[in-house]
């Protein structure tokens, strides 16, 4: 869809453009001056839960993720929303408050935004942030040898699908919503702290799609341990039904010639690998010479941290069920 575009604006033309159309990062980002660039993002979606103040709020900090994920401080955001023009004004309100106060949290200020009707709500922000030129976290980052970690666990597309469907456990909806309500705000510094330079957040194109560009991107391959990948309570039973977002079979399709599982990972775990996620978590390459450092402080904020693989050389990702190098 962007190739009508992507000629109109050769990055050589655009030497303060140090992230745009060329690569699949999760923000743009220009260059201000040698110690600050502006990172620049937008996103927004239908409701994922039943209640209008935790959709704002899953909304605002998956619009919010794509800041953290390039290691930036977002500072200024605006509301984009398409609001049914019968849709009650209480459940209007309740929205846009759980977005406002997500951006609260995150000490970031909504400005203004823009709203238009539509038979379908949908809610989100454009989000401006600063990063440091050189602590920039891209998919291109990636180098052999990192170890690969991830900060929230698998699982929500499944189960808010199951919500949609009536066959989900409050509990397990309960988890997930409280996962995707959760800033990526500690990962992220940490990132920058310990000079981490590989990163995403996995959002819709699900852990191996967006593993997957930063292999490209990196040049590398992936290697997964299955064992090791955190998942909420009630994805697997979910899994086992089949239950899962139209994006998730999409992105079975799309990315998995470029994927291997091992023989003993079965259909449903498989998928759930392919699950489209909202407001997941970061997925980093730390060097191993930070490693231990970086887990230990993230034990000390109560922020946490898998390690699920590692970065190897090659141009596939693997999935099995052990590795012995992490």
């Amino acid at each position: 869809m962007l190739r009508p575009i992507e000629d109109l604006f050769t990055p050589s033309e655009y030497p303060d453009l140090l992230v745009g159309l060329d690569g699949p990062d999760d923000a743009a980002v220009w260059r201000l001056d040698e110690d600050r660039a502006l990172v620049v993002t937008t996103d927004f979606f239908t409701p994922v839960v039943d209640d209008p103040y935790d959709y704002g709020a899953i909304a605002a900090a998956n619009s919010l993720s794509d800041v953290y994920a390039m290691g930036g401080k977002p500072f200024l955001a605006l509301n984009v929303a398409a609001l049914p023009p019968d849709l009650d004004a209480e459940i209007i309100s309740d929205i846009l408050r759980g977005g406002a106060d997500k951006a609260r949290e995150a000490e970031v200020v909504i400005a203004g935004g823009h709203t238009i009707q539509d038979k379908e709500p949908k809610y989100g922000l454009i989000v401006l942030g600063f990063v440091h030129p050189e602590q920039m976290l891209t998919k291109r980052g990636a180098r052999v040898g990192d170890i690969l970690v991830l900060s929230k666990p698998l699982g929500f597309g499944t189960t808010t699908t199951a919500l949609k469907q009536g066959k989900a456990h409050p509990d397990h909806v309960a988890e997930a919503v409280t996962w995707m309500k959760r800033l990526n705000k500690q990962a992220a510094e940490l990132a920058v702290e310990f000079g981490v330079h590989g990163g995403t957040d996995v959002t819709g194109f699900s852990l191996l799609g967006h593993g997957w560009e930063m292999a490209e991107a990196s040049g590398v391959g992936l290697r997964f341990d299955f064992e090791r990948i955190p998942f909420i309570r009630g994805a697997q039973d979910y899994a086992e039904q089949f239950i899962f977002p139209g994006g998730s079979s999409d992105n079975r399709l799309y990315y998995s010639p470029h994927v291997s599982f091992a023989p003993e990972i079965d259909e449903a775990s498989q998928m759930l690998l392919f699950d489209a996620q909202t407001s997941g978590g970061l997925l980093l390459a730390v060097p191993p010479g930070v490693l231990d450092d970086i887990l230990s402080r993230a034990e000390q904020l109560g922020q946490e941290l898998w390690m699920v693989g590692e970065v190897v050389e090659g141009e596939r990702i693997e999935v099995g069920t052990q590795s012995n190098n992490i």
